[in-house]
């Protein structure tokens, strides 16, 4: 459904406003370039409740990663506020961990030294349990020492994955993760992930361009607008996981997202 510029809220329980975790009000971003002032986001505003799992669908080129680097942190809006808990974010915070498609893993260091290497103030018998239950718990138990050169993509996927996880984050900011990986591939880390988000539960703001994986995914789907990017519509996402693929409300559903993407959809 159209925002109409109000802010999109996050799940309610009992009928009852959830306070959000992540609020974001009015945020705008522009950046000089050699033929002017480019204006990327536009006055966005939203809500992502605690333990929700958010998707943010839109066009290429339309801003979604400058709106991921607002909300982690690591961008500063030009006007508008995004808090988490209440707090303004005006920095990368350890509550919250960025995984992106560029990849973030050591090429010098094993998978467990990997794992190990944002565990601070704890010692060394402690980093190793931690490390060898997050390599379990993503599917590298065994492999624990072997260096990136010897892992394949998915596997190297798992090593971000649980990087992200062992320093127990509150957020998960991810933004096109599996992007690079083949359609099967992409499709074992989606449910991957979901069994993972089963186990341990966090909030989770997901950027992606697959209409199909925000579904597959998410509790609620924002669909972005081209450049300068503001919010169409959002769309609740009511199926049980494990969640299939087929019938004919997720199909409507669907369809209904590519429209707002100015795509339309045809029956199979």
């Amino acid at each position: 459904m159209p925002t109409d510029g109000k802010p999109v809220d996050g799940r309610p329980v009992d009928g009852r406003p959830v306070q959000p975790r992540i609020r974001v009000r009015g945020v705008r971003k522009s950046f000089d370039t050699e033929q002017g002032l480019l204006l990327v986001v536009d006055d966005i505003s939203l809500d992502v409740a605690e333990g929700e799992i958010l998707a943010i669908v839109g066009p290429s080129g339309c801003g979604k990663s400058t709106l991921m680097g607002m909300l982690a942190g690591f961008i500063a809006p030009e006007r508008g506020t995004v808090e988490v808990d209440g707090a303004v974010q005006a920095a990368p915070s350890s509550r919250g961990i960025l995984i992106t498609q560029a990849g973030s893993v050591f090429p010098w260091l094993t998978v467990q030294q990997n794992l190990m290497f944002g565990l601070v103030g704890r010692t060394h018998t402690e980093k190793v349990a931690l490390a060898d239950h997050y390599a379990e718990l993503v599917g590298l138990k065994g492999f624990e020492a072997r260096y990136p050169h010897e892992l394949s993509g998915g596997m190297l996927k798992r090593v971000e994955l649980a990087r992200a996880l062992v320093v127990k984050p509150e957020i998960l900011y991810m933004d096109e993760p599996f992007s690079a990986l083949d359609a099967l591939m992409h499709l074992r880390m989606r449910n991957e992930l979901l069994r993972i988000l089963a186990a341990e539960r966090h909030t989770v703001v997901l950027i992606t361009h697959d209409v199909e994986e925000a579904i597959h995914i998410a509790d609620r789907i924002i669909v972005l607008s081209v450049r300068p990017t503001t919010i169409k519509a959002s769309f609740d996402v009511p199926f049980a996981h494990p969640r299939k693929l087929a019938g004919p409300a997720v199909q409507a559903l669907r369809a209904a997202i590519l429209q707002q993407l100015g795509v339309e959809a045809y029956a199979d």
